[in-house]
């Protein structure tokens, strides 16, 4: 077995554990961070690589509620935006080491901002520097980012939604409320009991072909989602995919549509379901092959379909990238390519120069 796949199967409880934490012994800098972002005229979210992806999904959260923040990749942040005083910047960072996001610190602080470190390494640079450090203590992924993505996605939108739940009931913290930690536990739970059917599914599938041209389409919070696989097909497969919306798709990509192209969809629980669903009924008409990853689907909507346990639409994310992850791995293997191993990348990038 390899070290990704162990780190897929540990997801469901590691996720679950973060609930708990964040309603325990995290609870006061949750709180803390809560004011903070409460009070800000301005907030950012930002992150580079896979925690620039947990903000895609979280992002979805804020909009939603007409709490906007200001999405910025760290590095773009660094070099391209001029920080307004007293702005409040969630920082999503795995070990809060990237040269990126010390050089963010850096200037937030010569720019007065309030920094709200999510991470998962309590010595990295980020906790220890941040004004209002939530810092989720999950074991660190052998390479790919699994749990380490997910766990901080799911502790910022906890604090999304407890902003946002604060802003509704004049209460000065938030709470994330018991019904929907409870049904996100029994997602998590009830995702874990689907790992087995899944990997069966993907075991002989035909939609997996080493050295396909794969393209990852999805909207909303599952946005995320899709640019999370294109980065694992780039580690972990070792093979070139690309990332966008569904509506984008259709603004001119399509015209690469042939045989053998790879499509994965991700339909939302709640919004253009239908239209995202005649999109892969045509795909396939066109010779596409096409992987739907969604709630409540029609098992012969596409070549490979995983069907995902009940989950409150925007929270989607939090399992929707399971599926992808199994993909992943297996097609990692059938292309032999190893999963557990960084030919180029570093396990935590510290320079901006090169590559070698």
């Amino acid at each position: 077995m390899s070290y990704f796949l162990r780190d897929i199967l540990r997801q469901p409880e590691e996720l679950r554990f973060t609930i708990d934490y964040l309603n325990g012994t995290g609870r006061s800098s949750l709180d803390i961070a809560v004011v903070a972002v409460r009070s800000a005229r301005h907030v950012y979210l930002t992150g580079i690589g896979s925690s620039w992806h947990a903000g895609l999904n979280v992002s979805a959260l804020f909009q939603l509620a007409a709490r906007p923040v200001y999405l910025v990749d760290a590095a773009e942040m660094v070099q391209f935006v001029a920080i307004p005083p007293e702005s409040v910047i969630i920082v999503i960072s795995r070990s809060g080491r990237s040269a990126e996001i010390v050089q963010l610190l850096t200037k937030a602080r010569e720019s007065r901002a309030t920094v709200i470190g999510i991470s998962n390494v309590a010595d990295g640079n980020l906790a220890r520097e941040a004004q209002i450090p939530l810092v989720i203590p999950v074991a660190l992924d052998h390479a790919i980012s699994v749990n380490t993505y997910t766990t901080l996605a799911l502790a910022a939108g906890i604090l999304a939604t407890s902003v946002i739940e604060s802003l509704d009931s004049s209460r000065v913290t938030g709470s994330f409320d018991t019904p929907l930690a409870e049904s996100l536990s029994r997602s998590f739970a009830a995702a874990a009991s689907a790992i087995p059917g899944w990997q069966a599914q993907i075991e002989n599938s035909p939609w997996l072909a080493p050295q396909s041209v794969t393209y990852f389409l999805a909207r909303g919070s599952s946005l995320g989602s899709a640019y999370e696989a294109r980065l694992m097909w780039e580690e972990g497969v070792k093979s070139p995919a690309t990332a966008m919306g569904a509506a984008s798709f259709r603004h001119g990509p399509q015209e690469i549509v042939g045989k053998d192209v790879r499509f994965g969809l991700w339909i939302d629980a709640a919004k253009m379901r239908e239209q995202d669903l005649a999109l892969a009924r045509d795909l396939r008409k066109l010779g596409g092959n096409v992987m739907l990853i969604g709630q409540r689907l029609p098992n012969d909507a596409a070549d490979l379909v995983f069907n995902l346990p009940e989950i409150p639409a925007p929270w989607q994310f939090l399992i929707d990238i399971i599926p992808a992850q199994l993909v992943a791995e297996r097609l990692a293997r059938l292309s032999e390519s190893d999963p557990d191993k960084f030919n180029l990348s570093k396990f935590v990038v510290e320079d901006e120069s090169g590559l070698l």
